[in-house]
């Protein structure tokens, strides 16, 4: 059965660094794309970053050079390194997966919440 499972939420000071993880059972990286998002209370759900099946990657503008993701495929589990944290990166993160051929950076968010398969989420907390 596939699932995911996110993990590495906390509470952190501004400025620094927590890693996030979504082990992805029952995922290949040969058959689906991974996106991580982030929901502030009171916020719509936003894009953070996405992993193509090619490798490629995409970040949103405002976590552009402190965000990294990254794949394990020995481990199947999906990262999400994040430096340099800011109170306004406070957030719900989620992992999802999106098996369509167009990627994880085509649509709009909407389409992958109706589309894609998602985790359950990981609080992060950033106190200035």
């Amino acid at each position: 059965q596939r699932q995911l499972v996110e993990s590495g939420g906390g509470f952190v000071q501004s400025g620094g660094s927590l890693r996030l993880s979504c082990v992805a059972s029952g995922y290949t990286s040969d058959n689906y794309c991974m996106s991580w998002f982030r929901q502030a209370p009171g916020k719509g759900r936003e894009t953070v970053a996405s992993l193509e099946r090619d490798g490629r990657t995409t970040y949103a503008d405002s976590v552009k050079g402190r965000y990294v993701i990254s794949r394990d495929n020995a481990k199947n589990t999906l990262y999400l390194q994040m430096n340099s944290l800011k109170p306004e990166d406070t957030a719900m993160y989620y992992c999802m997966a999106f098996s369509g051929a167009d990627g994880c950076a085509w649509y709009s968010v909407g389409y992958y919440v109706k589309y894609g398969s998602w985790g359950q989420g990981t609080q992060v907390t950033v106190s200035s």
